[in-house]
């Protein structure tokens, strides 16, 4: 990439995230140079209206039942990558009137993520109109940050601990654990010198949220009142805490629907809330002790921070306090979007955006794909 950014001058910018809750575009600007954070610039949140979300939802659904064999099923990608890239473009004026970003990162929408296993090569599919974004938006957009890591061996998430690492640096930490909680849950302990490990290490909202839509009842668990109310259902609770994947050695990754709400099924609504409550808590709690970390306190971003019953059931099981993004002064909303504008500039600069002890690849490498006006 001929240009500042490239030769390891600080840029503006810009990237965007939509998760597999599928409620939101949020975008966030930094000012970076891919290894430092020098400063942050505006954000957006764009909500996907109720056709939109399903939209996308049905190429999720279709995802599903493509499974990575035969074609793919084209019309529904295609109808989903029209909402989002006109969600993006929203999420991009959002930001205007600040800074003006000269690169931008885009992660698309997974609909579909198999890891590798037994000899068999991984497999991740994030959609995406990157030809009608990058042309509206008149920037270089890099996307397709997985397929690489994916296609050396690498299970293809998760990919924002460098950016983790690098807001711990700027708060002066050299060793901590920041813990997201999107669909998946995914720590990342950052060690002594810097060195990496990360992993998903259970199911978080992803089957929350599943349970409650599939009730009716809305698309999460507001303030997480239903799980306050309901009882764990300790007989299902012992046997999914009994599946090997909590077990197995990382690295290691899951699709949103690895774990679904069909774990609970049968129960209330509010016993399977607060059982699957219970199980992403307890996963999260297995995960720390399998890396060998002892930290002091958890940093919790992502949308499972907002949920009151997963914090506290979190503080309850695991060795120390875990504690909102914001208890640290970063914007958790927003995290996932700033790694993202921060994996596109490492990429413009050909730095590593994914290592052995995050994502099993053979060496650290960078990735992602370029597309210029």
């Amino acid at each position: 990439m001929d240009n500042g950014i490239a030769r390891g001058e600080p840029f503006w910018v810009a990237g965007f995230m939509s998760g597999t809750s599928v409620d939101a575009v949020d975008g966030a600007m930094i000012l970076t140079d891919g290894e430092a954070l020098l400063e942050f610039g505006p954000t957006s949140e764009r909500k996907y209206t109720t056709g939109e979300r399903a939209t996308i939802m049905e190429a999720v659904a279709a995802a599903r039942a493509w499974r990575f064999e035969g074609e793919e099923p084209r019309e529904a990608f295609a109808a989903a990558e029209a909402v989002l890239r006109i969600a993006h473009l929203d999420a991009l004026s959002m930001m205007s009137g600040g800074p003006q970003p000269q690169l931008v990162g885009v992660h698309g929408q997974t609909v579909l993520h198999r890891r590798p296993a037994n000899g068999r090569q991984g497999a991740t599919r994030q959609i995406f109109d990157i030809d009608g974004f990058m042309a509206a938006a008149g920037l270089p957009v890099w996307h397709d940050f997985r397929s690489a890591d994916v296609a050396a061996g690498g299970e293809g998430a998760p990919l924002a601990p460098v950016y983790h690492r690098a807001l711990l640096k700027l708060a002066g930490i050299d060793e901590g654990v920041v813990l997201n909680l999107g669909g998946v849950a995914n720590p990342t302990i950052v060690k002594a010198g810097g060195e990496l490990v990360a992993f998903d290490c259970g199911p978080a909202n992803g089957p929350i949220d599943e349970w409650v839509e599939g009730h009716d009842a809305g698309t999460h668990d507001a303030e997480g009142a239903l799980a306050a109310t309901g009882r764990v259902n300790e007989a299902i609770l012992t046997e999914v805490m009994d599946h090997p994947f909590f077990d197995e050695v990382p690295p290691k990754s899951l699709d949103r629907f690895d774990f679904s709400a069909n774990l609970v099924r049968g129960l209330s609504l509010e016993d399977g809330a607060a059982t699957l409550v219970e199980i992403a808590a307890l996963g999260v709690s297995r995960g720390i002790a399998l890396s060998g970390a002892r930290p002091d306190k958890v940093v919790a971003c992502g949308g499972g921070r907002h949920n009151p019953s997963l914090m506290a059931a979190l503080n309850r099981v695991c060795p120390c306090p875990v504690v909102p993004a914001e208890a640290m002064g970063w914007r958790g909303d927003s995290i996932e979007a700033e790694a993202f504008a921060f994996l596109a500039a490492r990429a413009a600069r050909g730095l590593p955006i994914s290592f052995p002890s995050t994502t099993g690849v053979p060496e650290p490498m960078t990735g992602g794909r370029l597309k210029s006006p």
